[in-house]
């Protein structure tokens, strides 16, 4: 049976003539949900697609030979997978001590390569080095060496690059470009860097994959400026030994962004024109990942297609994220329709950031829908999935909805995480139920997770609202003791909270404000007033859907193996719209498992202005029978008057 769903109409309800509108008569209709406008009925909605559907594959041989050979790789495959030694299976692949046939073992390493099995790659190699009947060669040590830098073991790296000195081979520049990308994978960023510049300065030179690695970790690091000044020696077409390709330009791209830098990005984008190197769906991807406005995104999307690029799915993940942050969800539908009109497969990340357009307005039965059609289409919800699920009942104010589907994370198997809980506390923060707030909160601590900014901010506004002042800054002062310097936005919450001129000059002194006028609220000069429906505000800032990763693996097939580039680059340099960690929309910091017991709070003399250690409080990070986490706090701040 068609999904229904109920969407916000294109056009304003008073430019609808219903009377002519040819609409079906359902049973339905009578239970229409309208969210803030006129509601419709669009049947339909993520109708299975036959390019989804599961199908068997049908493999095509040229002879009976090679019908056996393909069909024994397989299960020698198969058996690696399952025994987890490739070794083991290898071995036992030998009858009567003879050797295994070369195409075979060549093979399993083209694969276990083209899978980016390093670890297994490498396993294979160091057997083979220690076998009488294989003729270990230099090709061999390079992918070894290899092997052990994508890994990032760069000691196992040297001492095999030393064996090759020892054994007479020429230092080579895939050896080198190894042992850099080694480095840098193993975080020791400046030894990558020091056999870069020895490279450039006495060789072997560097190649166009080694200048993809060096700026990939150039731009891992931070180090902007190295990165950048390494580019532009490649700009200068009478000094630069290469010209830049794609993969660089993509890199810098992506760097501007992590910079904030996108009016370079903008320039770099038409220097590539210029420059005459070929622009890309993950070029056009990277653009668009710059922009927050739909009208923007669109507009870079528009203009991919005309320039005869096809997008893939992260073209249609950012532009559903922008319609979705814009409270556009018919355009955010309508693009995922087109994608699978288009015959592109939604991945994770594509169904989460959909669920989250109808979650962020609190659409729960389009929400539903999209969550049901995830397991439709082997696309299993994730803990993200939940956790923004269970937000679209948070934003439609349904907290016993919220409860129910919380109970069912957990009997699904899924452990909650600080952006589970948070979602709940924000919940009943939202509908003024301080006593659930602070049972989920104490929940949240006995399981041993720590909170985050957003859910002390949080906390800290409604107890401020509906308690005092004192209250709030009691939450405030946890806030700083917990490692978490409060932001802007608590900031200014408290700042809107202080309503008599004492509890401003408190503000004032806990913000750090000394010089600020008495009986002026804000800071320096302004107003500090808190919107009251500022949930969204909390969406939008710890949800960075939009953030953009490059993966410039650089893994060029240097072996020459013939079996087909395995870069392809993970699906074209893969860029993942994900937000953070876990690219949920609520609440930013990690899912912390190690629980610290007990936490101090330094107290302050208030009479004399001076901070001293007047005494230590000790707070358990679960609630006793006696006390509640709050009622632990606000004894704590009592200790400050004595």
């Amino acid at each position: 049976m068609p999904q229904t769903l109920f969407l916000k109409p294109f056009i304003s309800p008073s430019s609808i003539n219903f009377s002519q509108q040819n609409v079906p008569v359902s049973p339905l209709d009578a239970n229409l949900k309208v969210h803030r406008r006129v509601g419709v009925i669009c049947m339909g909605m993520l109708a299975p697609r036959k390019f989804m559907q599961k199908r068997r594959k049908v493999e095509l041989f040229k002879d009976a030979a090679d019908e056996a050979e393909k069909k024994n790789w397989r299960r020698l495959m198969n058996q690696i997978e399952e025994v987890g030694s490739a070794v083991a299976v290898l071995r036992s692949e030998r009858t009567r001590g003879q050797p295994l046939p070369k195409d075979l073992v060549l093979g399993t390493l083209v694969r276990l390569k083209q899978l980016k099995k390093w670890n297994v790659v490498s396993e294979v190699l160091e057997w083979l080095r220690i076998q009488s009947w294989w003729d270990f060669n230099e090709m061999d040590f390079l992918m070894l060496i290899t092997a052990y830098g994508k890994q990032g073991d760069f000691n196992k790296a040297e001492k095999v690059l030393s064996f090759m000195n020892k054994k007479g081979y020429a230092p080579s520049v895939v050896s080198h470009t190894a042992l850099m990308e080694a480095y840098g994978r193993g975080g020791q960023y400046n030894n990558a860097e020091a056999i870069f510049r020895r490279m450039q300065s006495s060789g072997p030179r560097p190649s166009a994959l080694t200048y993809q690695i060096i700026l990939k970790l150039f731009v891992e690091a931070n180090k902007f400026k190295e990165a950048e000044e390494v580019f532009m020696t490649l700009l200068d077409e009478e000094k630069s030994p290469l010209k830049p390709d794609q993969k660089m330009f993509h890199m810098m791209i992506y760097m501007y962004k992590k910079a904030g830098g996108y009016e370079k990005a903008r320039k770099l984008f038409a220097l590539m024109a210029e420059r005459g190197v070929q622009q890309s769906t993950v070029t056009y991807n990277s653009l668009m990942s710059f922009e927050t406005n739909y009208k923007e995104v669109s507009k870079i999307y528009d203009q991919m297609q005309r320039a005869g690029l096809q997008p893939d799915v992260v073209s249609y993940a950012l532009l559903i994220n922008a319609y979705g942050k814009a409270r556009r969800e018919e355009e955010a539908l309508a693009v995922f329709e087109e994608m699978l009109d288009a015959g592109v497969r939604p991945t994770h990340k594509a169904y989460n950031i959909l669920l989250d357009a109808f979650a962020i307005s609190g659409m729960v039965d389009q929400a539903r829908t999209v969550f049901k059609c995830m397991r439709r289409d082997r696309c299993s919800p994730d803990i993200c999935s939940y956790t923004t699920m269970l937000s679209a009942y948070v934003n439609a104010s349904d907290m016993e909805g919220a409860e129910k589907f919380f109970r069912r994370l957990k009997q699904d198997g899924f452990v909650p995480n600080v952006i589970t809980y948070g979602t709940l506390i924000k919940g009943y923060a939202k509908v003024n139920n301080l006593e659930k707030m602070m049972e989920i909160y104490d929940k949240m601590r006995v399981n041993g997770i720590k909170p985050n900014q957003t859910i002390f901010t949080t906390i800290m506004d409604a107890d401020g609202k509906n308690k005092d002042f004192d209250s709030a800054v009691v939450w405030y002062k946890e806030m700083e003791s917990c490692g978490f310097p409060p932001d802007q936005k608590a900031k200014n919450i408290l700042l809107s909270l202080a309503k008599t001129a004492d509890e401003r000059n408190e503000a004032n002194e806990l913000l750090g404000n000394f010089n600020h006028p008495k009986n002026e609220p804000g800071i320096n000069g302004l107003s500090m007033s808190v919107d009251e429906e500022d949930d969204d505000d909390v969406d939008d800032d710890d949800n960075d859907d939009d953030d953009v990763d490059v993966d410039e693996d650089g893994d060029d097939n240097i072996y020459g193996d013939g079996d087909g580039d395995d870069n392809e680059d993970d699906a074209e340099e893969t860029i993942a719209c994900s937000g953070k960690e876990d690219e949920l929309i609520f609440f930013n910091g990690d899912h912390q498992q190690s629980q610290e017991g007990l936490h101090t709070l330094q107290t302050v003399d208030l009479m004399s202005g001076e901070t001293m250690l007047m005494t230590r409080v000790l707070l358990f990070s679960f609630s006793t029978p006696i006390f509640g986490s709050f009622e632990i706090l606000k004894l704590a701040r009592s200790l400050q008057l004595m």
